[in-house]
């Protein structure tokens, strides 16, 4: 069986939602987090600017707290379904998050997809100082872990399937040749070959069988 990749955005694609809005709520923040999230996503706010802003409104609230909303968010409909059957198929199935392990380490064990790469929220004294860090930090940061996922594993773009909404994303559709756009923005749709307006990221299976 050819090895095969699959690489899944978290935030609004396996998981139904934006993490950093749902946990901005807590704080009453949720709309300012929104329009910032909003404005990245669309590629009109430097990715790296527009994370380390809103995740320095969360300065101040307990680490603790912020784990407990992040095991319990929604996911996307068909998300454990499609991972199941990717991983049938032979895939190696990954999640990048420009988001929190706080939400993605958690999720892995329910969704099932065997990696997680995403950001780490800094606490001290279980509280957040409102710094981020880690390696999906920038808009170029979800191609270039690709890359290197990819030498590692020895699979080419040819056998690779990312599925993202955001502009973020872009960088990791130059180097796979299936490109899902789910429930996307305009600037990732552009350049996709697979276009998901429903929220059931089981289409995506569908769309591999025709």
């Amino acid at each position: 069986m050819t090895k095969k990749l699959a690489v899944f955005d978290f935030d609004s694609t396996l998981m139904d939602g934006e993490t950093i809005e749902i946990i901005a709520s807590e704080l009453g923040l949720q709309e300012e987090v929104a329009k910032i999230t909003s404005q990245a996503m669309e590629g009109k706010l430097d990715f790296f600017d527009s994370l380390t802003h809103r995740v320095s409104l969360l300065k101040g609230m307990k680490e603790s707290r912020v784990d407990e909303i992040c095991h319990n968010l929604p996911y996307m409909p068909g998300a454990k379904e499609t991972i199941t059957e990717l991983k049938k198929r032979g895939y190696t199935v990954v999640c990048f998050s420009g988001g929190f392990k706080n939400a993605t380490a958690y999720a892995k064990d329910i969704l099932g997809y065997d990696a997680e790469f995403s950001n780490i929220l800094h606490s001290k004294d279980g509280i957040l100082t409102g710094l981020v860090g880690g390696p999906m930090m920038f808009s170029t940061s979800k191609g270039e872990m690709l890359q290197k996922l990819q030498a590692t594993l020895g699979i080419g773009a040819e056998d690779t399937l990312v599925v993202g909404d955001g502009a973020n994303d872009l960088s990791m559709f130059k180097y796979a040749k299936t490109r899902a756009a789910f429930c996307a923005k305009e600037i990732l749709k552009k350049e996709a070959t697979l276009v998901i307006d429903k929220k059931d990221l089981f289409q995506i299976i569908i769309n591999l069988d025709k």
